[in-house]
């Protein structure tokens, strides 16, 4: 499983180790990644994400995973993330 937030797309950072005499040396730097359960309100159901903390605050400013998902592009959104943005247009529509 990667470590990539599924709903805003943030992954790995890589960076260097910067020791007193100044020697660098590769390191990784991962998001912080929650596994939680979003509810849709127009879907009435819930939806099992893996996010980042940061990813989940953006979720909640924007007044929840509905709005969220209709205002991001395909491109940031995962397979997952994307089926559910589908059922919520059609659900819309209808």
């Amino acid at each position: 499983m990667s470590r990539i937030c599924e709903l805003t797309g943030k992954g790995r950072q890589v960076g260097h180790n910067v020791s007193h005499a100044n020697n660098k040396t590769k390191r990784v730097f991962l998001p912080n990644l929650q596994n939680v359960t979003l509810l849709s309100e127009k879907l009435d159901r819930g939806f099992k994400f893996r996010v980042s903390t940061q990813g989940l605050r953006s979720v909640e400013h924007n007044g929840g995973l509905d709005n969220w998902l209709l205002k991001t592009s395909d491109t940031k959104l995962s397979p997952r993330a994307l089926k559910v943005k589908r059922e919520l247009v059609k659900a819309s529509a209808a």
